[in-house]
């Protein structure tokens, strides 16, 4: 695994975040700067942290770990792939029959968005990142981990923090179905990783 690829998975894992950023942006179009800072930072710190838990937690069976490690990151990231990939279709299939009977969904519900309802947002966008943290752990136990896994949690974190930050900006402008696709490419490229580390595994 290279750095690249932990680029990849934190833009993956920040899709979540992407369309609820969205929905934000677009639940508030005359948000503050400072504000939309407060949003970057809270889904990106949680992404951040996540992983390190999920490590923690998994290096209690690190030798089990290092025994299942390209298998145990396949399964978990290919999981969470297609978990994104059946929401896509979940929630185009809520949305046609919204349409159908005239009352279209709203991402963002009503009412200001408060630390509160932030904090609920963070932590539910980023429960994913905890079996990422195991994966990281199964990576460095057979040394296909390209720098300290505190450093790669905070690569995602990062990444999460400046698309989140982004897509704020996009829901404050225009908003809309772009939040659908980025969970669906989100969920194709973890299954596509976790089949190519299960690869190098095997061969």
């Amino acid at each position: 695994m290279s750095i690249y690829e932990i680029v990849i998975i934190g833009v993956a894992l920040a899709m979540d975040a992407f369309a609820v950023s969205v929905a934000d942006g677009i639940s508030e179009p005359r948000m503050r700067m400072r504000k939309q800072f407060g949003i970057a930072f809270a889904f990106g710190g949680f992404q951040f942290l996540m992983p390190i838990v999920g490590y923690v937690c998994g290096s209690a069976f690190s030798f089990l770990v290092e025994k299942i490690a390209p298998y145990l990151s396949f399964a978990l990231l290919a999981f969470l792939g297609g978990k994104m990939i059946f929401d896509y279709f979940a929630e185009t299939l809520s949305r046609d029959r919204a349409h159908s009977i005239k009352q279209p969904l709203s991402p963002s519900g009503r009412g200001g968005l408060t630390a509160g309802k932030l904090s609920a947002q963070a932590v539910a966008t980023s429960i994913d990142a905890l079996a990422v943290g195991v994966a990281l752990l199964a990576q460095e136990q057979t040394g296909g981990l390209p720098a300290h896994f505190a450093v790669c949690a905070l690569v995602i974190g990062m990444v999460t923090f400046f698309i989140s930050g982004i897509a704020v900006t996009l829901g404050k402008k225009a908003g809309g179905r772009i939040t659908d696709e980025a969970n669906l490419a989100g969920g194709l490229v973890l299954v596509g990783i976790g089949l190519k580390l299960l690869l190098e595994g095997i061969l």
